[in-house]
Order: C-alpha cells, then sequence, then structure tokens
C-alpha cells in the first residue's frame, strides 16, 4: 500500500539562488536616436485562388465526403439497433416476469 501514499522530499533541500543587485537609477541612453516614420506597406498584388480544385482532388474530396457519411450513418444505425435489441429483451423480461408472478397468484 506504499504506491498510493505520496512521499515528499524534506523542506530543506530547496536553496534560494543568489540574484545580482539591480542598480538604483535605470540607465538612460546617451543619443536617443531620432523617431523615424514606419516604412509604408506595400500594397498586395492581387494572386491567384488559394484553393485550386483539380478535377482529382475534386473527386478525392468527393470520396472522402461520401466515406464520411457512409461511417457515420453506420454507427448510428448500429446504436439504433443496440438500443433496439436492449428495449426488445427488456420487454421479454417483463412478459416472462408478468406470467410467472400471474401463475404464483392463482395457486
Amino acid at each position: 500500500m506504499s504506491m498510493f501514499r505520496p512521499t515528499y522530499p524534506p523542506p530543506d533541500t530547496y536553496t534560494t539562488p543568489a540574484t545580482p543587485a539591480a542598480p538604483a537609477v535605470p540607465l538612460a541612453p546617451a543619443d536617443p536616436a531620432p523617431a523615424t516614420a514606419p516604412a509604408p506597406v506595400p500594397a498586395p498584388v492581387p494572386s491567384r485562388p488559394i484553393l485550386q480544385l483539380t478535377p482529382g482532388a475534386l473527386v478525392a474530396v468527393a470520396a472522402g465526403g461520401t466515406a464520411a457519411v457512409l461511417v457515420i450513418g453506420t454507427v448510428l444505425v448500429s446504436m439504433l439497433l443496440a438500443v433496439a435489441v436492449t428495449a426488445t429483451s427488456v420487454a421479454v423480461c417483463a412478459v416472462v416476469l408478468r406470467s410467472l408472478l400471474n401463475n404464483q397468484h392463482r395457486r
């Protein structure tokens, strides 16, 4: 059971690092650089569309979408089937229990 009990290191193992003393007065640059205007941004050049679908790529996208729809449909149908089977088995159990209890009351 010692696996579930955590062990912590003793508190005296941590040593604080030595920090250098910070200067009391911040140093200012001797010759400040003159403020310059930002460089002009070039206008965007109209280019070709980012996404170009070739016939082969279009077929691949259509096939991938079809496969995704089929897989999702299969999963949903199997879940529905599982619920239906469970409901049927519960109904059969209820009918059997009801018949057993009715036979017991008649005797």
